[in-house]
């Protein structure tokens, strides 16, 4: 007999999964290092393990959601909106989870608002409390963002006059409007590619990946991302030039998005415009678009120089692990090639992705939602550096644009696979945290039991 299922079960299931992340944050997240009172190392194992259930629970409870939206009365796009919320509200005050980069963020928004050359130079720079918050591998290196983002980054720090506690929840205020123009535009590009709007909205909006990093991560992938849909959503109508302005505010916050006037283009090819004109339209409007923000931002254009920003030596991406291992093979042969292994994958990387974007579009080129969501899938996956919320930059528009139920079943696999792939805190795990974490993750998978057998008892007084 299978679990019952309703809307109400997944919220509260849903809900006491991230309340149990938000609570575990507070000792075992990625904390100020400045706090005065700092958890004891009891405190940060129990609040490891409370991440881990909470990580779980929420699993559970996306799984359960979308078998609900599977059945005979799914619940509304509206439904799933409310459920979303609910989800994402005890993060809200929660401190970073997973990751430090909010504080590069808060140290680049600072630099600019001092005038000082955010590309040139490292929050080091900057010195003070929020230069010793951002993560030492990164308090030499240049900002990787484009003008737009160091733009908010730089107004919140204004507004907030460089208190840590305020900064953090402004950043978590702007990932939060990112992933809601996110769950607003997925509705409309899952019908314009002819999938299920509810479907689209469970693995876009609603999935694990979403909470954990972009709400309670409150990374800038959130903003961009909600900008390219909004794109491509007025890309459909009657507004391709707005459409090609919101698409490049999105790459102005992280390179990627850029990809997207392609489908720009190729959505006004569509609708009856002729190549050259969709083309010529697209490139003044990102254009002027481009200078404008620039000069707004006051950052100058070193963020075209910015994009080669160094990657982390432990990097995890394809290219690099492959990277790596040969450059091992190649310092036990004694070879002087060893130290261009790296480089060489991460430059074959690069190459291979172009291809993979060219493949995809000469073949789906009727279809650009899904052509630029496997685009952005295969820049993530062969680029020299990849994080786990990398992967939603293709998986949010292949949520909208899926051509069958199998596609969104695989990635929900490789979501779940994912959901798990960072600590709380951010760094490198140590033996001793990931038993803590494996402890968490199993203590809720009994829970679930229980409560499942709890379901399948026959009443008292009834038989089986």
């Amino acid at each position: 007999m299978a679990l019952p299922v309703d809307l109400r079960r997944c919220q509260v299931l849903g809900l006491v999964g991230t309340a149990f992340l938000a609570a575990g944050g507070e000792t075992a997240g990625a904390l100020p290092v400045r706090e005065l009172l700092a958890p004891s190392s009891a405190q940060a194992a129990l609040g490891l393990v409370g991440v881990y259930f909470g990580v779980v629970l929420l699993i559970a409870a996306w799984a359960l959601l979308g078998r609900l939206i599977r059945g005979a009365t799914p619940p509304s796009p509206r439904a799933l909106m409310v459920v979303l919320a609910i989800w994402a509200a005890p993060l809200l005050l929660a401190p970073p989870l997973f990751s430090r980069d909010v504080y590069s963020y808060l140290a680049q928004g600072a630099m600019v608002d001092a005038h000082m050359d955010v590309y040139a130079h490292g929050p080091a720079h900057l010195g003070g409390p929020l230069a010793a918050e951002v993560s030492p591998l990164w308090r030499h290196t240049g900002a990787p963002y484009g003008p737009v983002f160091l733009g908010v980054a730089s107004a919140l720090s204004g507004l907030t006059r460089g208190e840590v506690p305020a900064g953090l929840f402004g950043m978590r205020l702007v990932a939060l409007l990112g992933v809601a123009l996110m769950a607003a535009a997925l509705p409309r590009l899952a019908r314009h590619s002819g999938a299920d709007p509810a479907a689209a909205l469970w693995l876009g909006a609603l999935n694990p990946l979403v909470l954990l990093h972009l709400v309670a991560g409150a990374h800038n992938d959130a903003i961009m991302m909600g900008l390219l849909g909004l794109g491509l959503v007025a890309a459909l109508g009657r507004w391709p030039v707005l459409g090609a302005v919101l698409v490049t505010l999105a790459a102005l916050v992280k390179a990627p998005a850029a990809l997207g006037l392609v489908a720009v283009v190729v959505l006004q090819v569509r609708a009856g415009r002729g190549r050259t004109r969709a083309v010529t339209t697209t490139a003044v409007a990102a254009t002027a678009t481009t200078v404008a923000a620039t000069a707004v931002a006051g950052t100058g254009y070193g963020w075209l120089g910015a994009l080669d920003t160094p990657v982390s030596p432990q990097n995890w991406a394809l290219t690099s692990l492959v990277g790596r291992a040969t450059r091992a093979l190649l310092e036990r042969l004694g070879s002087d090639l060893a130290p261009l292994a790296i480089p060489a994958w991460h430059a074959f990387g690069v190459v291979a992705a172009v291809v993979a974007v060219l493949v995809i579009w000469l073949r789906l080129r009727p279809r650009p939602v899904y052509a630029l969501g496997l685009s952005l899938a295969a820049v993530a996956a062969l680029g020299p550096a990849i994080r786990p919320w990398y992967a939603l930059w293709g998986l949010f528009l292949i949520a909208a644009a899926a051509p069958s139920a199998s596609v969104r079943h695989r990635l929900a696999a490789v979501t779940g696979v994912l959901a798990l792939a960072a600590l709380p805190s951010g760094g490198p795990a140590d033996t001793g945290q990931l038993v803590l974490a494996v402890s968490g993750g199993l203590l809720a998978g009994v829970v679930l039991w229980q409560v499942h057998q709890a379901e399948l008892a026959p009443m008292p007084g009834r038989t089986a």
